[in-house]
């Protein structure tokens, strides 16, 4: 009974619309995108003449197929089609061998990081106000999404 009662609310979860490809398209993998973007754009802006500039400029072009991949993946999501791309191209790599998950999960390591680079290193100063506007937005984007989703599993394990 309880293993019965179990599998259902796992696939209540799983069909929940905050578990839609589109849904963390927009929620998690876009803003991740930006923190890749902006901690490019400040690699380039911190860098001055040094290596920092073409890393920074690498991290750009990077965070650019991102966010395309996202937006792409977000659109096949709401047409009702299968995406031919996974979220990001870390997670693309790991669908070539089979396991895009777990590479979404490193990638996810990797966002985490920049993030906590961005902060401990206090590079988040050297944001220009709308670079500001768009790292609190994602910020506050992901952190809203991850919490509905956490509280919208719990609530169906509970029923």
């Amino acid at each position: 009974m309880k293993d019965e009662q179990a599998k259902r609310s796992r696939g209540s979860i799983e069909t929940s619309p905050l578990q839609a490809p589109a849904f963390q398209a927009l929620t998690i993998g876009i803003p991740f995108s930006l923190f890749k973007l902006l901690f490019g754009v400040l690699c380039i802006r911190m860098g001055a003449d040094s290596v920092l500039v073409v890393f920074g400029a690498l991290v750009i072009i990077w965070a650019s197929a991102d966010l395309a991949m996202n937006v792409l993946r977000a659109a096949f999501d709401l047409a009702g089609r299968m995406s031919p791309v996974e979220f990001c191209t870390i997670a693309q790599v790991g669908r070539l061998i089979g396991r895009p998950r777990v590479f979404l999960a490193i990638d996810t390591l990797v966002s985490f990081s920049i993030i906590c680079a961005v902060l401990w290193s206090g590079w988040i100063a050297n944001l220009r106000p709308n670079e500001s506007i768009l790292w609190y937005a994602a910020t506050t984007l992901n952190l809203i999404s991850i919490s509905l989703v956490a509280l919208s599993a719990e609530l169906h394990r509970a029923s």
